[in-house]
């Protein structure tokens, strides 16, 4: 009998609590996430939102991420708090940093990955993790990135120009109502990097509340184009429900209304 699958749903996967070592000396915690019965195609490597903002690995497109795309599209979801930052999973080293010693975060993901031998690692950014993956993201190992509702504050055209000579595929999915950049101004921004596809999404906002299920299907239609979408919105078997209520009061959109700092002076 099919089931519903519903914000709470986790389906079939084997999930392992790990431990990512930077290079400046930091334990970082997170979680992997595999198919149960057969090796993931592809994987993502998921980098959070603003930390000082409620930012963190269960942030709900990545949790959801976790819960259901081993199960509906053969792939491994690699999240992990960056350091300073705390979740149900634990609190990683060191402490926030402005996105400057958070390069040695991604480069521990992306080795990590890369040493377990997952394959076709894509890097998922969300807000400040979209920063994360414009300035430390485009390593050899990383096949292309999709960028969540890209600020684009900590990014330099350098960055951008990075991307564009590299070629690797780059996917910025674009709130029609974000509070940051709004997708006629990310089109124009995006410009200096020829293969960037700007995907405006309709009456969606920065936090994606309501819009999961449209982000995971776009994420899915790149990384795994096998895969049909819409993903199925029922599930045929075990099924368990996770536990969100730790986060009844620290979710992103808890946060939503306090100013966001940007790079610090002199950056």
């Amino acid at each position: 009998m099919s089931t519903p699958i519903r914000a709470s749903s986790v389906l079939p996967g084997r999930r392992e609590d790990i431990e990512l070592h930077t290079a400046d000396g930091l334990t970082l915690v997170g979680e992997l996430a595999r198919p149960v019965d057969r090796e993931p195609v592809a994987t993502l490597v998921c980098l959070h939102p603003l930390p000082t903002h409620g930012g963190m690995m269960d942030s709900h497109v990545f949790r959801k991420a976790a819960w259901r795309l081993p199960a509906l599209a053969d792939l491994a979801v690699l999240r992990f708090n960056t350091r300073g930052t705390s979740s149900v999973r634990g609190t990683s080293g060191g402490a926030f940093d402005n996105a400057v010693g958070e390069r040695f975060d991604v480069a521990a993901a992306i080795e990590y990955a890369e040493f377990h031998e997952l394959p076709d690692i894509w890097l998922l950014g969300w807000s400040f993790g979209t920063d994360l993956t414009l300035k430390y993201g485009c390593d050899p190992a990383v096949t292309g990135a999709i960028l969540l509702s890209p600020p684009l504050r900590y990014s330099t055209p350098e960055d951008l120009a990075h991307w564009a000579e590299a070629g690797k595929p780059l996917t910025a999915l674009v709130p029609e109502f974000d509070d940051y950049l709004r997708p006629e101004e990310a089109r124009e921004r995006f410009a200096a990097v020829p293969q960037a596809e700007v995907v405006g999404v309709p009456g969606a906002k920065h936090l994606w509340v309501g819009d999961a299920e449209t982000v995971l299907d776009e994420v899915v239609r790149r990384v795994n184009p096998a895969t049909a979408v819409p993903l199925p919105t029922t599930w045929d078997g075990p099924m368990e429900t996770g536990d969100v209520s730790a986060y009844a009061d620290r979710t992103v959109a808890a946060f939503a209304d306090r100013p966001v700092p940007g790079p610090a002076a002199g950056d």
